[in-house]
């Protein structure tokens, strides 16, 4: 009976992609790991350090040294930019493609046209001669100022005033009118809907949005659902794994945005602790299984630039990492790795442009260094991998590099940073 669980530390990179001076100048330095621990020296975390997060940095920083018993690597983004949603597609084995950019300026009519049909009132809002769409005095939509801007749609809803089930009924109806590869449908409790009009933003003269973190909607009984396009769930680490008889569970928003039709997922979670609980439960199960968890409170905090609040996070973490390991079976095997940086230090409140760890853990696994790997699609062609399964669209298994307690890999060659 064997688990293979990969942690997912949303947005905790470990410094630029090579590639990050000619298409992200912005993301110039940015190392959301090491800044967090630069501005904080005394912060611990033990477990990720025994794991091998130092040594996947590159260099000490205050109390956090390398470990002579980890089993690591590093892996690149092959997607474009630095994106939640398509990062996560590509863990499961999708191979990313180029995304559609599009401001929301050029779907604006479409979309209120179909709102209107399905009986909302809405009303455009102009700032800078650009203009989102104000829905039931209560909703905006427009550009994700978050994110890449032009590859994502924001739906953004005083939950107060609105029910989550009309916030996704309106997600859906952008849904259907558009090509970009994401739109988000979220919203919290807030007193007055126009605190989210007065964090209304204009980008680069042709994005207009709403400054998330400013508006206050993630402070209260915050929900979300992403609402993705052009992925092709068959062809990805669960519906593979589903073929071979392996249970698939998704915790937190993992579970928002990738697709399980057959197996467990854990929806419409931000609080860590309560991720972590219900993975922790989840190892302690019998039986095979596969299970990817992901801690969003981490990436919240990169956006609203929080060091101390990003470090508060990574401690919950840390410590329910201890009771992971102590929970695993001798055949289990542990992934911690992100999705992306958010460098709350950079300067700006959007991701950014990183590598990330690969940190591995299994009882009695030999430490070995598993180089650059040039996808994030390796974890999931690991787990494929791990299981016997079909391999998923993309990606190679770093299984061959390491000498498991139990495993059906073959093959060759840890791959080089370039």
């Amino acid at each position: 009976m064997s688990k293979y669980i990969v942690l997912v530390i949303d947005s905790f990179g470990i410094g630029e992609m090579p590639d990050v001076p000619d298409v992200r100048p912005q993301d110039i330095g940015a190392n959301t790991c090491g800044h967090i621990l630069e501005r904080l020296p005394e912060l611990n975390l033990p477990v990720m350090r025994r794991m091998g997060l130092m040594n996947a940095l590159g260099y000490p920083v205050g109390c956090m040294t390398p470990s002579d018993i980890a089993t690591f690597g590093r892996i690149g983004l092959q997607h474009e930019g630095g994106d939640t949603f398509v990062g996560h597609q590509e863990i499961m084995g999708t191979l990313p493609l180029p995304p559609l950019t599009l401001p929301f300026s050029a779907v604006i009519d479409e979309v209120e046209n179909a709102l209107r049909l399905k009986g909302f009132v809405t009303e455009r809002i102009v700032l800078n001669d650009l203009s989102y769409l104000w829905v039931n005095n209560a909703v905006a939509i427009g550009d994700n100022l978050e994110a890449d801007v032009g590859q994502v749609y924001n739906i953004s809803a005083n939950l107060s005033q609105v029910s989550f089930a009309q916030t996704l009924e309106i997600g859906r109806c952008v849904r259907a009118c558009v090509k970009v590869g994401r739109v988000i449908a979220f919203g919290g409790e807030i007193d007055d809907s126009s605190s989210i009009r007065d964090a209304a933003e204009v980008r680069d003269g042709k994005y207009i949005g709403i400054n998330a973190p400013r508006s206050g909607l993630y402070r209260k009984n915050f929900q979300v659902a992403h609402l993705g396009y052009g992925v092709d769930e068959k062809t990805q680490a669960p519906a593979k794994l589903h073929d071979v008889g392996i249970k698939t569970v998704l915790v937190g928003k993992v579970a928002d945005i990738v697709s399980n039709e057959h197996g467990t997922s854990y929806m419409q979670l931000v609080d860590s602790q309560t991720i972590l609980d219900i993975t922790l439960k989840e190892i302690s199960q019998p039986g095979d299984a596969f299970i990817c968890t992901n801690i969003q409170e981490t990436d919240l905090a990169g956006h609203a630039e929080d060091v101390e609040r990003y470090a508060d996070r990574l401690q919950v973490v840390d410590k329910s990492l201890a009771q992971f390991i102590d929970a695993m079976q001798p055949e289990d095997l542990l992934v911690v790795i992100a999705d992306h940086g958010n460098d709350p230090t950079i300067g700006h409140s959007r991701h950014t442009r990183e590598q990330v760890p690969l940190l591995v853990y299994q009882h009695g696994l030999p430490p070995v260094e598993l180089g650059w790997r040039t996808t994030l699609s390796d974890v999931g062609a690991s787990a494929c991998d791990f299981f016997g399964a079909a391999k998923p669209q993309n990606g190679r298994s770093f299984l061959p590099l390491l000498s498991l307690n139990a495993t059906t890999s073959t093959s060759p060659t840890p791959e080089k940073k370039p």
